[in-house]
């Protein structure tokens, strides 16, 4: 039995389905906006800013970025995986995106590039949170739209000529099925990252040491319901990895993004050996993060080994890496030897010390000859200048040469997966045929065409771009489309 009716269902309430509810709803659609979880903003809550080309921002800043060169850039990345028609138009309306959100009352602090990477990321004011609960939330109340936490979209409906015409809404708490009628689905439930099954099965990457940094809720509901209903599987097999993290059972995930002990043993160029006790690549790889993961899954373990000296220059005069604006490059590590005598004291699982490096080598179960061989020609490049096995810079090449010596066992840290429903330029889904099925959107982590096989932190803040923008672009082309 139809209990509502809404011109508008959008599942998920992370920046994608904020977007696009919004955006509904200043086209004066009614709108029902689901959230399965007791607190609004998902995964999009930890976010620090959005990626944006010809921003006003970035014209007051001097900033000129080619949007042609960017498109260019990331087709080459991807290996022409990604999908430059989904590009070119997300780019195209990035600084309009930008300029949305500040109608809507959202801040934005500055501009700035994340490593080597272009000058596209726009740091809001305060984290995604204050964007899309503090700012967002309100304003959709305002203007009336209907909005439902604990509530989750299990079941989509079609009638005979292949249209959406209906949702089955769950409430999680009495499991009471809910059937309301719309035209028009945004599937916004960012993505699959927080199942271990389907990571498992349509993923190559390790479980066993991977670590999700996310709201825990992104659990594939929207690929499920878009897929039963006929919608194209494609562009699975992508997480957005962010290199080394630490894996303590104790604490939550989410908390360690902010602890200088985490940042400095698995974000520095500095020293990492493997599982047999060698270095194993240019760890200024960690400049690209998603591409740091990609090495340590190349590996069967990996240790990343800091002495003494090493720690207290990151204490004096900074670290050499930071991650993201939560610990920001440069900043000094006033923390750290603190962090790290807590974790010794706790004996915490990833974290060993010894006075030398022989003693390290027996605690972490590596060849002792092969990591006393590493260090001593590590130790002899950083005296000369120069990394002879893989040329990473001499700025990077700190010797290891006072003791205590610690070794770090690093997990792989990864923020979302990324893909799943194919669509088209109007964020519509397609079907096996390449037919859009009117009345359902894939938007955000749900969507296919923003990657290849590795995220592209180079562009920084495009996911969260994409998915304030691809929620925007769905809902101005349900505005069409309802009429």
């Amino acid at each position: 039995m139809t209990e509502a009716y809404y011109d508008v269902v959008v599942v998920g309430s992370g920046a994608s389905g904020m977007a696009a509810a919004v955006q509904a709803i200043d086209d004066g659609l009614s709108v029902l906006l689901l959230e399965k979880g007791r607190t609004i903003g998902g995964s999009s809550n930890y976010t620090e800013g959005m990626f944006a080309i010809g921003s006003n921002m970035q014209k007051e800043a001097g900033i000129e970025i080619s949007k042609a060169q960017m498109l260019e850039e990331e087709m080459h990345y991807s290996n022409y995986r990604a999908d430059s028609s989904i590009w070119e138009k997300y780019i195209d309306n990035s600084a309009a995106t930008v300029n949305w959100l500040q109608e809507h009352g959202v801040e934005f602090d500055r501009v700035q590039g994340m490593g080597a990477g272009v000058k596209s990321w726009h740091i809001y004011k305060g984290f995604g949170d204050t964007v899309i609960v503090d700012t967002l939330l309100p304003y959709l109340e305002s203007k009336g739209a209907t909005i439902l936490t604990q509530h989750a979209g299990c079941k989509i409906h079609k009638d005979n000529d292949g249209k959406v015409y209906a949702i089955d809404v769950k409430d999680v708490v009495t499991d009471k099925i809910k059937h309301i009628e719309t035209k028009a689905v945004v599937l916004a439930t960012g993505g699959y990252l927080d199942n271990p099954e389907m990571v498992k099965d349509y993923t190559h990457y390790d479980t066993e040491r991977l670590i999700p940094v996310s709201c825990g809720k992104d659990t594939g509901d929207g690929l499920r319901m878009g897929w039963e209903v006929g919608g194209k599987e494609t562009g699975m097999g992508t997480l957005m990895l962010f290199g080394g993290y630490l894996d303590d059972p104790n604490r939550p995930a989410y908390e360690l993004m902010r602890s200088q002990m985490c940042v400095a043993a698995g974000q520095q160029p500095l020293f990492w050996v493997n599982e047999r006790g060698n270095r194993f690549v240019n760890e200024e790889v960690i400049y690209n993060f998603s591409q740091a993961g990609n090495a340590l899954y190349t590996q069967e373990k990996v240790y990343s080994i800091l002495d003494q000296g090493v720690i207290d220059l990151m204490a004096t005069d900074g670290n050499f890496m930071g991650l993201g604006v939560y610990i920001e490059r440069g900043d000094k590590m006033d923390e750290l030897q603190v962090e790290i005598e807590s974790a010794v004291k706790a004996k915490k699982p990833y974290l060993r010390v010894a006075d030398s490096i022989e003693d390290l080598a027996e605690q972490i179960n590596v060849p002792v000859e092969n990591l006393v061989a590493a260090v001593e020609r590590y130790n002899k490049d950083a005296e000369a200048g120069e990394d002879s096995q893989f040329g990473k810079p001499a700025e990077y090449m700190v010797p290891l040469s006072t003791g205590p010596f610690y070794a770090f066992e690093l997990s792989v840290g990864s923020f979302c997966s990324m893909g799943g429903l194919k669509i088209n330029n109007n964020n519509e889904v397609l079907n096996e045929d390449g037919v859009q099925i009117p009345g359902l959107y894939a938007v955000g982590n749900d969507a296919s065409g923003l990657v290849g096989d590795t995220y592209g932190p180079d562009k920084p803040g495009s996911c969260v771009g994409y998915a304030f923008y691809s929620g925007r672009n769905a809902a101005l082309n349900i505005k069409e489309y309802v009429g």
